[in-house]
């Protein structure tokens, strides 16, 4: 992405601690060993109005830096979509499924090879997913980056890449 300048605003979805809320699913997933299923699903709500909310803003963004009426619609439509998908696979989608999968083969893993009391096997489960997530984002944020590159931005009208690259 260029460098916005010194003059640039700061992306309140991307720059501040709201950032975080997108992450909230990972949590909740590194935790579903120790709390009940609906918190783990309040999480994935709390990620996903990140989603939608940042996707929203792209829009009004793109929709405000548009000077003519001509094509403001496709830009608009391109902004939110290609955020909203961006945001769904790297925040949402596939980190969600990753803590989810080391969390569950671990704590498998913890009962075949320990005798450790599974109060003692959740914890220790709990504290590697919430270990991995910072681990795990910037890869999966540069793969989501490369399959989007390679396939849905090659179809969007104008040769710009979208605003949530």
């Amino acid at each position: 992405m260029p460098d916005p300048g010194p003059d640039a605003q700061p992306d309140f979805y991307r720059d501040t601690w709201v950032r975080y809320l997108g992450y909230a699913n990972e949590v909740g997933e590194a935790f579903r060993a120790m709390v009940p299923t609906s918190v783990v699903w309040l999480s994935y709500g709390v990620a996903t109005s990140y989603v939608v909310a940042d996707a929203v803003d792209k829009g009004k963004k793109a929709s405000a830096a548009w000077t003519s009426e001509s094509g403001r619609t496709t830009k608009v439509a391109v902004a939110v979509v290609d955020t909203f998908i961006w945001q769904a696979l790297a925040s949402v989608a596939i980190p969600g499924f990753t803590i989810n999968r080391l969390c569950a083969l671990s704590l498998y893993a913890l009962s075949r090879t320990t005798r450790w009391p599974l109060a003692a096997r959740k914890w220790t489960t709990t504290a590697l997913g919430l270990m991995a997530i910072p681990v795990i984002i910037h890869p999966i944020d540069r793969s989501v980056d490369f399959l989007m590159d390679s396939s849905l931005r090659k179809i969007y009208p104008s040769q710009e890449k979208p605003s949530s690259a």
